[in-house]
């Protein structure tokens, strides 16, 4: 990804999409460390975090990471999310944060000069299009190192240019340890999308 020191950046980072990349290569981000490397090579204008959130729970295994990045420089944007039973019965929890990425994305276009979309999700192969059109240059952060690949073919060619996670885990990530217990690791569990 190139980047100018003048170039007005924003992240914008689906949560379920990219905590289920990074489990599958087996690591952990530092959101920190993400952050300060941003703004060392560009002007960050925004690092936008998208969840959603189970209401009416005790404790919410998400939280915490919740209170960090808001802490740290992130925009945390949340939504309830929604319970329901599948065709097997099954409890499930399903919170589908691609309108609100989309939205922000457009409305931020023009105040920056590169958008990061943290996320493999073909849906958002007409939004990075919109949002190029109005002369904004799009990378798509996700990884081919698993199977199935967690990056839509669509986006993957939409994007001006393509970031496999794998190569950022080295930069801002660490192998996950495997006694580790969910409730201190950096990334706690996102509900499906």
């Amino acid at each position: 990804m190139t980047l100018y020191p003048t170039d007005r950046v924003a992240l914008f980072i689906d949560g379920a999409n990219l905590y289920s990349s990074v489990r599958a290569l087996n690591a952990d981000l530092d959101f920190r460390k993400m952050v300060e490397s941003f703004r060392d090579r560009a002007v960050l204008t925004r690092a936008y975090y998208y969840t959603a959130v189970v209401e009416g729970e005790e404790f919410s295994p998400i939280r915490p990471l919740i209170d960090f990045l808001d802490y740290n420089g992130f925009r945390v944007v949340t939504k309830p999310a929604k319970r329901f039973t599948d065709g097997q019965g099954q409890a499930r929890i399903k919170g589908n944060m691609d309108i609100e990425i989309a939205v922000d994305m457009l409305e931020l276009a023009p105040h920056i000069d590169h958008a990061v979309l943290f996320s493999g999700d073909g849906d958002f192969r007409r939004v990075v299009e919109a949002v190029q059109a109005r002369g904004v240059r799009v990378t798509v952060v996700s990884t081919l190192k698993v199977q199935p690949p967690h990056i839509a073919d669509e986006l993957r060619r939409q994007a001006d240019d393509f970031i496999e996670l794998a190569e950022l885990i080295a930069e801002f990530g660490r192998p996950r340890a495997p006694a580790t217990p969910p409730s201190v690791r950096t990334f706690p569990p996102e509900p499906e999308t």
